[in-house]
């Protein structure tokens, strides 16, 4: 039995695996976010542990006790910030916390290499400029920093009391030197941090440590080892068999991503397409990433008062596209590929006094499409071919918005039994790999097909003139989202 821990950001999830890959149990445990001030978005790191533990311990007892190695998997870019006695100095500072535009700027100043060595652009959500942050700001703070952990790896402290970092979620702190996977000193130095401050960097499937006696006997698991692990979206690329160059994943969660494997490093920074590494050795992988997509749905759902997201859909689904239906700008929380712009905000445009909510529904569903639209072709503009694309995240389980997004991205999409787990599931598989030192891709292969949703013809000529009115929308907008949110 292999044990996976997905550190999210509205819940921390345990999912139990056997030897054959099958998923045994499943539990979570919720999480809040604070947002004390615009644009601030922070977790208690104490918070994270606490729900593991709950999540941990929702599994039953009996196989929890035949476990035989951990993986994690979490939220990435987090800033968990701990003193000398490893006790967090302040909330962390999430991956959708846009307080740190200006320090961004300061970084690539302070080393004009930046997005040659990390391969991506300075953004507000990455660890590094809110270091800088932390120091212009709270200097009392910063001047007691001796480790910075991201919030998969505050839990592996807190299991096997053990300082590591695996090469996917080490990537996107701006720390590492991508292509080499290694930390960059001169990076470090930019933030006034040295080598000192970095958990050991290791490869995902790498041993690192094992759970400590008092740990052990909390959760009622074995003294067993813990997997480097993975950020959520290489985690979850493990999962659904997504490991080799042109396989691709479209992970429908809080916030969107288009993940593609890579053979080598591909940067494409202008246009704020990430490039890391995989959590498995001597691959690489690009994502664009969008800030808000179910939660989109959810944000819709709750605006209109549809009971769920279920009924939202299906209002829509009814409705269906009109020569009247509004336009939507998908930005409630800013929006990384391809704008880089914390200060983007949701638009509907073209409301009349006909429009529904169905009508907004239908527009917020087509919105996100057309913003992974916008990703995929950053991601072909940095060379990558976009092969297989496996569906995963919880609104994979909505049938309706398949033919939508193939058609918007105007590829294939292939949705798989359990692609709606994550990033959990992908660190049982770790965890198995730490455990047995077996190897990735015979481990690492893809669950069975349910489905393939095509493009359809149709639906493609009715989105083509409204995405190329979706794309005018924010260069129209663009100064008035700065001055308004300033």
């Amino acid at each position: 039995m292999y044990l996976g821990i997905d550190v999210g950001t509205s819940s921390v999830k345990a999912v139990l695996m056997d030897a054959s890959g099958q998923i045994v149990a499943q539990g979570s445990a919720a999480l809040t976010v604070e947002r004390p001030h615009p644009l601030w978005s922070e977790q208690d790191p104490k918070a994270w542990w606490k729900a593991t533990v709950a999540a941990v311990k929702s599994l039953p007892a009996k196989e929890r006790a035949a476990v035989k190695g951990i993986g994690l998997s979490g939220q990435m870019h987090g800033a968990t910030l701990l003193d000398k006695s490893d006790t967090p100095l302040r909330p962390a500072i999430l991956w959708n916390d846009g307080r740190s535009e200006a320090e961004c700027a300061e970084l690539e100043k302070n080393e004009p290499r930046s997005r040659q060595i990390t391969g991506n652009l300075a953004m507000p959500g990455f660890t590094a400029p809110k270091l800088l942050w932390v120091k212009h700001h709270e200097p009392d703070i910063f001047a007691k920093v001796k480790t910075v952990l991201l919030p998969k790896d505050y839990v592996r402290l807190c299991l096997t009391g053990e300082k590591a970092g695996d090469m996917s979620d080490n990537a996107g702190t701006l720390w590492l030197d991508v292509g080499k996977r290694d930390w960059s000193d001169a990076m470090l130095k930019a933030t006034s941090l040295t080598r000192d401050a970095m958990p050991k960097a290791v490869e995902g499937n790498a041993p690192t440590g094992k759970l400590t006696a008092a740990v052990a006997a909390e959760l009622g698991l074995p003294q067993v080892v813990v997997a480097g692990g993975g950020g959520d979206n290489a985690a979850s690329a493990v999962g659904v068999g997504v490991v080799a160059p042109g396989q691709a994943f479209l992970s429908l969660g809080t916030s969107g991503v288009l993940f593609v494997v890579t053979d080598k490093f591909r940067p494409n920074p202008e246009k704020a397409a990430h490039a890391f590494c995989h959590c498995l050795p001597g691959v690489w992988h690009q994502m664009a990433v969008i800030l808000t997509a179910a939660s989109a749905i959810d944000w819709v759902t709750q605006l209109c008062g549809y009971k769920n997201v279920v009924e939202t859909v299906a209002a829509a689904e009814k409705r269906g596209p009109t020569k009247l239906t509004p336009i939507y700008l998908p930005y409630l929380s800013g929006e990384r590929t391809p704008h880089n712009d914390p200060y983007a905000r949701g638009v509907f445009f073209g409301l009349s006094a006909e429009t529904t909510s169905a009508d907004l529904a239908y527009s917020v569903l087509e919105g996100v499409a057309f913003a992974f639209a916008d990703g995929i072709d950053c991601l072909r503009e940095a060379g990558s071919t976009i092969g297989d694309t496996t569906v995963v995240g919880g609104a994979a389980r909505l049938p309706y918005w398949g033919p939508m997004l193939a058609s918007a991205l105007d590829i294939p999409l292939t949705y798989r039994e359990g692609g709606e787990v994550g990033g959990a599931f992908g660190a049982a598989r770790l965890g198995l790999l730490a455990d047995t030192g077996a190897d990735p891709v015979k481990v690492c292969t893809a669950p069975k097909v349910s489905r393939v949703v095509e493009p359809v013809a149709a639906l493609k000529d009715q989105m083509a003139p409204r995405r190329a009115q979706f794309v005018d929308l924010y260069k129209n907008l663009k100064a008035s989202f700065r001055e308004f949110g300033r």
